[in-house]
């Protein structure tokens, strides 16, 4: 690597490389980075943290009821994820189509039930998924 470095009052102030080498410089950092995260992720993943598969994450990200997602996703039918919060098979078929809000009470539930976090079963702001009634 070629290095020029300029000093000042007679003390290394400044280290200029070819713009090339910079380059490469940072592309490797890069590349460090990534390997830190990824050595992280697999680190997580090792201790038990839950990973998804892409088809759920893509579903996740469409209009779908994030809660007809994990429902099915954890492989429960309605009437056994209703009775599994002590509602009815109706009431969760009413949320996951949009026409009710469920409350947080309810949330809490179904979170429990699925496994997941109550803000992975609402979407704000978006027509038939309104934050939950309180």
């Amino acid at each position: 690597m070629k290095v020029q470095i300029i000093e000042h009052n007679g003390a290394p102030e400044y280290a200029v490389v070819p713009i090339g080498e910079w380059q490469a410089l940072l592309d490797r950092l890069e590349e460090l980075e990534d390997l830190s995260e990824a050595r992280a992720v697999a680190a997580a993943i090792a201790t038990g943290e839950e990973t998804y598969p892409y088809e759920f994450v893509k579903r996740l990200a469409t209009e779908e009821h994030p809660l007809k997602v994990w429902r099915e996703y954890r492989g429960l039918t309605l009437a056994a994820l209703a009775a599994a919060c002590g509602v009815s098979r109706a009431a969760l078929s009413q949320i996951e189509n949009g026409k009710r809000s469920p409350s947080v009470e309810l949330l809490v539930k179904l979170a429990r039930a699925l496994s997941c976090d109550m803000e992975d079963l609402i979407r704000a702001g978006r027509a038939g998924n309104e934050a939950p009634t309180t």
